[in-house]
């Protein structure tokens, strides 16, 4: 991979994980709301689901689902009516008052599932597999070098959504921890799956 094809993949990495999603989005919610350990399983998942959805393109699966409007929103269906659930459950999350309310949680599988399901991530592991592997020679040994850079990129991007939300968290908690401050961060990143799932909706025609 010459100089040039690096710098424009870095370059494509940095603004394809640390821009906001649903999975920073979610990283940051399950830290602030049960700490850093809580949202380590989604945080490793991220990666781990972006990694086989690369796989699947390197396939021939993502012409597929290029192809196959179907196929699209299929994706969509699913994947919306997850994040809208996620998002009902933050905006009713109440960890500290109302313990009783039912704990945000999504495990390692979930999260990649999640990856299956994301419109976004196939976006992005589709334009990797496009320009950075398929159709080039060696097409084998440039998988194995991008594979590894874009987890990379997808692991430390969630993990530092995850570090800032256990960082506010004890913010958020306020000296007499009325959650109330939690309760406005909670709606906030709700709004946000729900901007999200806006977006997916406007974007999937594209993929």
């Amino acid at each position: 991979m010459s100089e040039p094809e690096l710098l424009a993949l870095l370059a494509l990495g940095l603004v394809g994980t640390f821009t906001p999603g649903p999975n920073n989005t979610l990283s940051a919610a399950l830290a602030a709301n049960h700490g850093l350990r809580h949202a380590w399983p989604f945080v490793c998942a991220v990666p781990c689901g972006w990694g086989l959805l690369l796989l699947a393109c390197h396939a021939g699966l993502g012409v597929l689902v290029q192809q196959a409007p179907f196929a699209r929103w299929v994706l969509l269906l699913f994947g919306a009516s997850y994040l809208l659930w996620l998002a009902w459950l933050l905006a009713r999350s109440d960890a500290w008052s109302n313990p009783t309310h039912q704990v945000l949680r999504v495990s390692f599988v979930q999260g990649v599932a999640l990856q299956v399901i994301n419109p976004k991530a196939w976006f992005l592991a589709i334009t990797v597999a496009s320009g950075w592997v398929v159709g080039f020679d060696q097409p084998v040994k440039r998988l194995l070098q991008v594979l590894p850079l874009f987890m990379g990129f997808g692991f430390v991007s969630n993990l530092a959504y995850a570090w800032a939300g256990a960082a506010l968290r004890v913010w958020l908690q306020g000296p007499d921890r009325s959650a109330r401050r939690l309760r406005t961060f909670n709606r906030i990143m709700a709004l946000g799956l729900l901007a999200t799932v806006v977006w997916m909706a406007l974007s999937t025609s594209r993929l």
